[in-house]
């Protein structure tokens, strides 16, 4: 009998330190998970400031979205000057449809632009996972934006638990938020209302290469870009998908960029095809590298871009 007890009084023991060291643990995250989301909160540069600013401030008439070729090619200032509206790049560099349309929702959430840039690239519907994976630039919107949660949920089919902790949303962006709150960023002198110049100059001949070959479409990516342009329509935004020049010459169509073309003429929405303008071809020097424009080069195109948006608008 006395051995029972014992047995009973060691079990009860265990029980209780397990309980506790579970507690300390929740609180312990909870406490760095707050302190975390201050930090990350109290950023005023750099990009993981600029996608909050994206989702949850900006008020422009005028929005530009898409990956590293929207952030580093579209400068909303010609855009701004052309057509009297103010402008915003919403664009971050490695993100996919999925990015564009979260930060669509978040968007609408508030209040509706004038007119919406979808930039539109090579592959940008193909079926990879890096797509889903860099969804995690969204988690520490996820607790405050519950329009982005589906669509952050793709990542994983566990991803909803994961936010059971506190520290998850930040931990793979420890040292951008150190960085930022350090104000050290270079960003901070860089980001021109969300463009990010690029400065170097390529000096070398143009390549040709082969797109003939389909790879296999998400259907996930192609559906959000129909709804992405329903949700403008419904909303009378006028959208432009718009792809810009690259340093390259292609054999064949890119498969993505021919579906994005199809999307758009039965959505009737227009659709600009910069990627083989021949003015680009003989030009190395308005390239940072084969497919982003630098910052001579780009303020080249937005200017043209912009001049073809205000006789499409005054019609």
């Amino acid at each position: 009998m006395q051995h029972n007890n014992k047995s009973n009084k060691s079990f009860r023991y265990y029980l209780l330190q397990a309980v506790l060291f579970i507690a300390l643990l929740w609180a312990a995250d909870l406490i760095v998970g707050k302190i975390l989301r201050h930090f990350y909160r109290r950023q005023s540069s750099g990009w993981e400031y600029a996608t909050r600013y994206s989702a949850e401030e900006t008020k422009a008439d005028l929005l530009i979205f898409g990956a590293s070729r929207a952030q580093q090619q579209y400068i909303p200032t010609p855009f701004e000057d052309t057509l009297q509206l103010t402008g915003y790049n919403v664009g971050r560099d490695g993100t996919s449809f999925f990015y564009h349309y979260a930060m669509l929702q978040s968007v609408l959430k508030r209040y509706t632009p004038k007119v919406i840039i979808l930039d539109c690239e090579y592959a940008a519907l193909k079926n990879a996972a890096a797509s889903y994976d860099r969804l995690s630039v969204l988690l520490p919107l996820y607790e405050d934006h519950p329009e982005m949660q589906r669509i952050i949920n793709l990542r994983s089919p566990f991803e909803k638990y994961k936010f059971t902790s506190s520290i998850y949303p930040y931990n793979s962006m420890l040292f951008k938020i150190a960085v930022a709150n350090l104000k050290s960023n270079k960003e901070e002198k860089e980001d021109i209302n969300g463009y990010m110049p690029l400065h170097k100059s390529l000096n070398e001949p143009i390549k040709t290469f082969d797109y003939t070959e389909k790879y296999e479409l998400d259907s996930v990516k192609v559906n959000m870009l129909r709804s992405f342009i329903d949700e403008c329509k419904s909303r009378n935004i006028k959208l432009y998908l718009v792809c810009t020049p690259y340093y390259m010459k292609i054999k064949g169509n890119d498969h993505s960029l021919a579906v994005t073309q199809q999307v758009a003429a039965e959505k009737n929405v227009p659709f600009i095809d910069y990627s083989a303008d021949s003015f680009y071809f003989n030009r190395p020097q308005l390239f940072d590298d084969t497919v982003h424009l630098n910052m001579t080069g780009a303020k080249i195109f937005c200017a043209d871009l912009a001049s073809k948006l205000k006789k499409d608008l005054q019609r």
